[in-house]
């Protein structure tokens, strides 16, 4: 399950009542699944806000949808949060 974001699509940042929205979670489950490594970790827009890539939240959920196991989500978040690392220049 190689994850896959769409180049032509802006990147938009998704706070935390916009992301338990679209995964149907209260906060406290959320953050357990962050813990566990079932959901990609925040990235921080400043001093006391904390953000998701939207792409990241779509693609946990299409894997969740589509039956992957606790491993293979495990798997996908590990590679959503290597690409975070790429430069981002040549």
């Amino acid at each position: 399950m190689t994850p896959t974001r769409t180049e032509t699509k802006p990147l938009r940042i998704l706070r935390i009542s916009e992301v338990l929205s679209r995964r149907g979670l209260p906060k406290s489950t959320f953050y357990e699944q962050v813990k566990n490594q079932l959901m990609t970790p925040p990235v921080s827009l400043g001093l006391r806000s904390v953000g998701w890539p939207e792409y990241e939240v779509d693609e946990i959920n299409r894997a969740l949808i589509s039956g992957a196991s606790i491993e293979q989500i495990k798997q996908l978040v590990c590679e959503l949060t290597k690409q975070r690392q790429l430069p981002f220049c040549a």
